[in-house]
């Protein structure tokens, strides 16, 4: 038991508990119900909850934020175009955001996923010194799907 001053009770009941609560206008909180014997507090409980919500906020404000940019692709897609949705890439990578690579096929293009998957092994290697392959290329429906997410920096 710890009072409203943050002093150690020691071993209470719970009714003598209340009653000090009581006594002090405040409410009787338990603060870790997991300990032997559980630990609880004379506080005020709505001053309680707001100081948590206040923190969980800053927790929040505090995060990043991780956008996942796109670069959409075909097979038939020639170096040129290739080499500029790279220069894309890298850039985001370098802003730290997280970029998805996705080779479309159109009609019977399916039948050849070797290609894209030569034009995903492609790109991964010329941005392997900014990312690291989070998703590996794999075939979803008519679609070929990467991801490469911002390299740690040391």
């Amino acid at each position: 038991m710890i009072n409203a001053e943050g002093e150690n009770l020691g071993v209470l009941s719970s009714a003598e508990a209340l009653r000090l609560a009581q006594e002090a206008d405040l409410d009787l909180v338990e603060v870790a119900p997991n300990a032997k014997p559980p630990v609880a507090r004379i506080m005020d409980f709505g001053k309680f909850l707001y100081e948590q919500s206040k923190k969980e906020r800053e927790a929040r404000r505090a995060q990043k934020q991780v956008e996942i940019k796109e670069i959409q692709l075909r097979p038939k897609t020639n170096e040129h175009h290739l080499q500029f949705k790279v220069r894309n890439a890298r850039s985001w990578l370098q802003a730290g955001n997280k970029v998805k690579v996705r080779v479309r096929f159109r009609g019977r293009e399916i039948s050849y996923p070797e290609v894209a998957m030569q034009h995903l092994k492609k790109i991964a290697e010329q941005l392997q010194d900014v990312a690291v392959v989070e998703f590996a290329p794999k075939l979803d429906g008519r679609t070929m799907l990467m991801i490469l997410a911002p390299k740690k920096k040391a």
